[in-house]
């Protein structure tokens, strides 16, 4: 499966952006999908993910409650919605996907086998 994310840009704090991925060659419905970003000088972190039946979501703490993903078989694609943004959710956000859902370790990069390219999103003070 090949994944293109898209809608990044600059927003200032207390802001909303909403990120799509959208994939080709596969139909998304047999994926995990999450998210991570990548902070300059920072490790690769875990964002969110939506499991393949679209009955679970996870988050890592310091989205949780502000960041919601939503999956839309339709489209063949998910979205990250990113509300009441904060400077240090400036990063670039990849999407990633596994046939796999590994409970406990989900939140590793190394658990994705296929990512989108990164998306820059700039959150301004």
């Amino acid at each position: 499966v090949q994944l293109q994310a898209s809608g990044g840009g600059l927003v200032q704090a207390g802001g909303s952006l909403r990120l799509s991925c959208a994939a080709s060659g596969r139909t998304i419905s047999a994926y995990v999908m999450a998210w991570f970003r990548q902070a300059p000088g920072k490790e690769r972190e875990f964002v969110g993910l939506i499991t393949r039946s679209s009955t679970n979501a996870y988050y890592a703490d310091s989205v949780k409650g502000r960041f919601s993903i939503s999956r839309d078989n339709a489209k063949n694609a998910i979205d990250l919605q990113m509300n009441s943004l904060k400077p240090e959710d400036t990063a670039v956000y990849y999407c990633a996907a596994d046939r796999h859902y590994y409970a406990g370790s989900a939140h590793l990069p190394n658990r994705y086998d296929y990512w989108g390219q990164g998306i820059l999103v700039t959150v301004s003070s």
